[in-house]
C-alpha cells in the first residue's frame, strides 16, 4: 500500500494541527468523563429510591413494621398500669412520611440531596405522603391514650411547617409541645419525653433514633451496637426500612475477586 502524504502543507503546521485536534479530543474526552461522573455520582441512587419508592416489598415492610408494632403496644399496656402515662416516640421523615419526590428531583438535576439544602424548601412547600400503615397504627396508639411525640431532626426554624404539614395529614396529637425538631441532640429531646412519661415504644428509620450510641459513630461500631442492642429489635425498637440515605451510603462494598465468566 502506498503511503499517504500530505502536500503543500509544512511539517511545522501538520505538527501544531496534529497536537491541537490531539488536545481538542483530550479536552472533549475529559469534559465527557466529567460529566458522566456527575451524571453517576448522584444516579448511583437511583435504585434504592426506586425501591423505596415503586417497589411493592417496601410497601409490605412498612406495613409489617406496623402492624408488629400495634401488637407490641398491645403487650406493653397489658404490662403497664393505667396510671403509668405511656408514651411512644416517632421520627417522621421516612418513617411516618414518604419524601421521595424531593430526592427524585434532586437526583435528576444532578444535585446531592444528602447535602440537605433543598430540603428546607421541601419542608415549607412540599407535598409529603404517608407511609402505608402509619395512620393507623397513631390512630390506634391515640384511641389507646398513648402520648405520641415526634422528634425529627426537621429542621427547627421550619416548625409551624412541619407542625401544620402533619395537622393537614391528620396525625394525632401534635402539638409545639409534641413535635421535637433539630436542636438539641435526640437523646436529650428523647430524655424530655421520659421525664413524664414511661416510654414504651420507638419507631424510626435510622438507628439513631433510638439510642445515642448510634450518632456520629463509624460504621463498624453501628454494627457492633446492633449486635449488642438484638433483643431491642421488634420489641421497644420498630426500625422502618429507609434505602435512600443513611450513614451507609458512601460506604465501600465488599466485592467477589474472582474474574467473571459467563456461560
Amino acid at each position: 500500500m502506498t503511503p499517504k502524504r500530505t502536500i503543500g502543507l509544512p511539517v511545522c503546521l501538520i505538527a501544531g494541527v496534529g497536537a491541537f485536534v490531539a488536545a481538542s479530543a483530550v479536552t472533549v474526552q475529559d469534559a465527557h468523563a466529567g460529566d458522566q461522573e456527575m451524571v453517576c455520582t448522584q444516579h448511583e441512587y437511583a435504585m434504592g429510591i426506586r425501591y423505596q419508592q415503586k417497589s411493592a416489598e417496601m410497601d409490605a415492610l412498612q406495613r409489617q413494621a406496623f402492624h408488629l408494632a400495634k401488637l407490641k403496644l398491645d403487650q406493653k399496656i397489658a404490662a403497664h398500669d393505667d396510671d403509668a402515662n405511656l408514651a411512644i416516640i416517632t421520627d417522621v421523615d421516612e418513617t411516618l412520611i414518604d419524601n421521595t419526590p424531593l430526592l427524585v428531583r434532586d437526583m435528576r438535576a444532578c444535585r446531592d440531596y444528602t447535602a440537605w439544602d433543598t430540603w428546607s424548601h421541601w419542608e415549607k412547600k412540599g407535598d409529603p405522603e404517608l407511609i402505608p400503615g402509619a395512620m393507623d397504627f397513631l390512630e390506634y396508639a391515640d384511641e389507646q391514650g398513648v402520648a405520641i411525640y415526634y422528634v425529627s431532626n426537621r429542621f427547627g426554624k421550619n416548625k409551624p411547617h412541619t407542625i401544620e404539614t402533619l395537622n393537614e395529614m391528620g396525625m394525632p396529637q401534635v402539638s409545639k409541645e409534641t413535635v421535637k425538631l433539630y436542636g438539641k441532640p435526640k437523646t436529650e429531646r428523647r430524655a424530655e419525653v421520659r421525664e413524664d412519661h414511661t416510654v414504651v415504644l420507638l419507631l424510626g428509620d435510622s438507628l439513631a433514633d433510638f439510642h445515642g450510641a448510634y450518632d456520629d459513630a463509624p460504621l463498624d461500631e453501628q454494627r457492633e451496637s446492633a449486635e449488642e442492642h438484638a433483643g431491642k429489635f421488634g420489641d421497644k425498637w420498630i426500625v422502618l426500612p429507609n434505602s435512600t440515605y443513611g450513614d451507609w451510603d458512601e460506604a465501600d462494598l465488599d466485592t467477589w475477586d474472582a474474574p467473571i465468566k459467563v456461560e
